[in-house]
């Protein structure tokens, strides 16, 4: 392989799409990798951290992204679903809310709930509501339409259980502190994303 093929194989990709609009909260750190396109506004609320390569997608409807939210690298939040129909938002992720490496979540009315946590590699279908304080393991599938209730594990292999050691408190502080480390790590420039 020549060294003019090595480079061109570690290009980053060109966003598809149209740059969307997008409205930010104080404090907002984004990488300059991540992808936002599309016609509806996404919402990134204070305090949150968008990951290198991850994808938010605003084609299908609105994003909302809650307060000190983590979003990961490799995601895509908003993404089309079989069913083409549009709701009236494409994603709303509450306060808290941490979308870990490879998950999906589709667009069209779907809420993930204050304080859940989505493991790596998780499809969310169009649709799903998660109460909150839920924990989605690794490669879980939840199905479109689906709602999950407050404090629920769901494990890939199809399991559930109520978790009831009540740590909210706890796992907000944590995550407030892992945002502080994000934001002195992750180079950002949220105005790169504006008009």
């Amino acid at each position: 392989m020549s060294s003019s093929n090595k480079r061109q194989s570690v290009l980053p990709k060109v966003p598809s799409g149209p740059k969307a609009p997008v409205n930010f909260g104080s404090h907002v750190t984004i990488a300059d990798s991540a992808i936002l396109t599309g016609s509806h506004t996404i919402n990134i609320s204070s305090e949150s951290v968008i990951h290198p390569r991850a994808r938010l997608e605003s084609t299908y409807g609105r994003i909302t992204i809650g307060r000190r939210c983590i979003v990961h690298e490799r995601t895509h939040v908003g993404a089309p679903s079989s069913d083409d129909k549009r709701g009236d938002f494409g994603v709303l992720t509450e306060d808290y809310v941490v979308v870990e490496v490879g998950s999906i979540i589709e667009s069209g009315n779907t809420t993930i709930g204050e304080g859940c946590h989505i493991g790596p590699r998780v499809t969310i279908g169009k649709g799903a509501k998660l109460g909150k304080h839920c924990t989605i393991t690794a490669k879980s599938i939840i199905q479109p339409g689906e709602v999950v209730p407050d404090y629920t594990v769901v494990y890939s292999n199809g399991l559930r259980r109520t978790d009831k050691r009540g740590l909210e408190i706890l796992k907000a502080k944590a995550q407030a502190r892992q945002i502080e480390i994000l934001r002195r790590l992750i180079s950002s420039n949220p105005a790169k994303f504006k008009d």
